[in-house]
């Protein structure tokens, strides 16, 4: 375990799906293991490490202690967490760069997705106001 700010695993690199797979991977358990020891579905994990959802606090807690890391270090590379991993090979030049503009255009998405549901269910209200 480690407890450095600028872990491999920190939000400078990693995200929260990342880490949630690497400390799933160090703790020697499947994806099918770990849904199944949260309670949840197999589909609902793969979502949670392909970072297309989060999980709920309480489920982020019983994560955490599952697989013996820390919430903070989970949402954020923080705190106690899995090491990085031994055969660091050095970063082609511009790969932090285009990292960070896929977690931008995943936040944008994710806000985007947000927004469309928002506007949807205004749209079923407003048609089921119309129909009475």
């Amino acid at each position: 375990m480690t407890d450095t700010n600028d872990a491999w695993y920190g939000p400078d690199r990693a995200t929260f799906g990342d880490r949630v797979a690497a400390a799933r991977e160090a703790a020697n358990m499947t994806q099918k293991d770990l849904a199944k020891r949260l309670g949840i579905k197999l589909s609902t994990l793969e979502s949670w490490e392909a970072d297309t959802s989060e999980p709920r606090a309480n489920r982020l807690s019983m994560m955490a202690g599952l697989l013996n890391v820390s919430m903070m270090w989970l949402l954020n590379g923080d705190g106690e967490g899995v090491d990085a991993p031994e055969d660091e090979t050095e970063m082609p030049e511009g790969l932090d760069e285009i990292l960070a503009d896929i977690r931008e255009a995943r936040e944008t998405f994710r806000k985007s997705a947000a927004h469309m549901g928002r506007l949807e269910k205004r749209l079923r209200t407003l048609m089921q106001d119309a129909n009475q």
